[in-house]
């Protein structure tokens, strides 16, 4: 039975370019589950944008004196091109400085206020003096009150990743003058946690056997401290006016409002598919699978604050009193991926870019290593050694040698798929083998454990070189030409198996080989930048064709006679030396 699986990957800063920790965090493992689920035969919706809105995005538009709408734009175009090279197959990846997003983001917060799930409050928040406004959480760095960490941000440590109230830090300084600030009082809209706090409660404590053992218990261990009321409003010109006359100059805070975005997101995409209703199948229908693709500092806001803010909306949109907009079903949370040791972080500098790194590597090499390294459980390093150690004796030399020396013989002997004898018990065992993977590797994806999917894959890849070696095709060419054709016959099942079990991972030199096999019709779909208009507005979004792929997760045989196209290596051997090299290039 065709399921809707809703893809939700976390929507990064528009500040700095996309490094690979945030591919190994959430974009890849995301990715890697739509694209099975596409080949499934499964209805996939995958969104996800640029968060515009974040201080961040401000406090880089006053270091280089433009403004915010130049920063997002210039790294909104950066975002799209560094995806659709690594290739994370969105149905929509947009940005939350849409109409659009404005309009679902306002209709959320006039439903909570609806609700009597917001309130309002004065608070005492930091003034600078010097610039003569009060300043964003983001604006100012000091001494995380847990760890001791000197350069916390006001509202998350990076060191220790505790959430934050700026007026905790020690010694806090304004990062855009360094002056101290001062207190003053300012009235603002709280989201009323507290009141919310048994439902969210109820939903974490239901049926959640399947999620990871870390993210269930930071969240329950979250709420069970007890929820408070927080602000969802600030004193900033940047961001989405708050909807109400009284209030004109205050923005939504963006963390209330950028979780949004999954649902907004989805409703863009309908609209652009010519079915504004049609993003309801996802969100509204309890059989969904909605899952969320973060990264371990983001478990909060996803596992508390969304679900709160989802519960207190109730049926937004939606006039059937027995619907209710879909909970999380799944945030399976990676932990970080650190470089040698030492966190990714775009603010500090410390990053390795996708951009840059695909101008030296191809892409398959770079999602080979990112998935055999993810910190699906615990931190996890990217080293330079390991990443040309495993392209050339795992990639290239178990897979890419394996299909390649059978394509390029059979090519050289037959130029398509030879036709078999009669198949021994050997021939037999590996097909079936094959043809199990189909279940065994789909289970892992499935159940969110890239790594081991990956892996039995690749043990399934070992399996086919033992055959080759035990069965000798070059030296059976020389004595007995149908034995040697019957091998090849059944070396090239395997291949083209193994070619679907390893696509969701590797999907350009899937396609690639693909294409050599004699296919005409591609794996997956197309994966476009598309220029967008929405009430005037006009920009560019990524959005991906998934007709193509819809249940092809199967073994499927090829048939004899076939012809083959002349094979060309899937993966490049690296030479030891862009070890050096690569060190030498952080180094600068």
């Amino acid at each position: 039975m065709t399921k809707k699986v809703l893809v939700s990957i976390a929507w990064p800063y528009a500040n700095g370019d996309l490094h690979i920790g945030h591919l190994a965090g959430a974009y890849l493992p995301a990715d890697i589950y739509g694209r099975y689920h596409r080949l499934a035969g499964n209805d996939v919706l995958m969104v996800s944008g640029s968060d515009t809105h974040g201080t961040p995005v401000t406090l880089q538009a006053e270091q280089e004196d433009i403004s915010p709408e130049e920063v997002y734009g210039r790294y909104h175009e950066r975002f799209l091109e560094a995806q659709q090279k690594i290739g994370i197959s969105y149905s929509l990846f947009t940005h939350t400085d849409t109409p659009n997003h404005h309009q679902v983001a306002q209709d959320m917060f006039s439903q909570l206020r609806e609700q009597g799930y917001l309130y309002t409050e004065t608070q005492k928040q930091f003034y600078s003096e010097a610039s003569e406004r009060f300043l964003p959480d983001r604006y100012i760095e000091g001494t995380c009150p847990y760890c001791g960490y000197e350069e916390a941000r006001g509202d998350q440590c990076d060191e220790c990743g505790k959430l934050l109230d700026a007026l905790e830090l020690g010694d806090p300084r304004s990062k855009v003058d360094g002056s101290t600030p001062v207190l003053r009082e300012t009235e603002h809209f709280f989201l009323d946690l507290a009141k919310l706090e048994p439902e969210v409660l109820a939903y974490l404590e239901d049926d959640k056997e399947d999620w990871r053992t870390n993210v269930i218990k930071f969240s329950l261990n979250y709420v069970k401290d007890g929820l408070r009321g927080r602000p969802i409003t600030r004193d900033i010109t940047w961001g989405i006016p708050v909807p109400l006359d009284a209030y004109e100059s205050k923005r939504l805070y963006v963390w209330f409002e950028a979780v949004m975005g999954y649902l907004s997101a989805s409703i863009e995409w309908a609209k652009l598919t010519g079915d504004p209703e049609a993003w309801k199948a996802w969100w509204y229908d309890p059989e969904a699978l909605t899952l969320y693709f973060i990264g371990k500092d983001n478990i909060v806001f996803h596992t508390v604050i969304w679900p709160a803010e989802l519960i207190g909306v109730e049926r937004l949109y939606e006039d059937d009193p027995n619907k209710a907009l879909n909970l999380p079903y799944d945030v399976p949370a990676n932990e970080f991926m650190n470089l040698a040791g030492t966190q990714f972080s775009k603010s500090r500098g410390n990053m390795i870019s996708i951009l840059d790194l695909l101008a030296r590597y191809d892409a398959d090499a770079i999602r080979y290593y990112i998935t055999v390294v993810m910190p699906e459980t615990s931190d996890s390093d990217f080293y330079w050694d390991d990443f040309v150690q495993r392209n050339n004796s795992e990639l290239v030399g178990v897979w890419g040698n394996l299909s390649h020396r059978v394509l390029s013989f059979t090519y050289k002997n037959f130029e398509a798929v030879p036709t078999p004898g009669e198949l021994d018990d050997v021939d037999r065992e590996l097909l079936r083998k094959i043809e199990a993977g189909f279940d065994a590797v789909g289970e892992q994806i499935a159940a969110r454990h890239f790594r081991a999917g990956l892996n039995q894959a690749l043990d399934l890849a070992r399996e086919a070189n033992r055959y080759l070696e035990i069965k000798a095709p070059w030296k059976q060419i020389k004595e007995d030409r149908e034995a040697a054709a019957t091998t090849l016959y059944v070396a090239l099942q395997a291949i083209n198996g193994l070619k679907l079990l390893f696509a969701p991972y590797l999907p350009f030199s899937a396609e690639k080989l693909h294409r050599t096999l004699g296919y005409e019709e591609p794996i997956f779909g197309e994966q476009v930048i598309q220029e967008v208009t929405d009430e005037g507005r006009t920009y560019n979004v990524l959005r991906y064709d998934d007709t193509a792929a819809a249940g092809a997760w199967a073994f499927e045989t090829l048939p004899a006679s076939r012809a083959l196209q002349k094979p060309q290596p899937l993966f490049k051997k690296l030479d030891e030396k862009v070890i050096e090299e690569e060190l030498a290039r952080m180094e600068k």
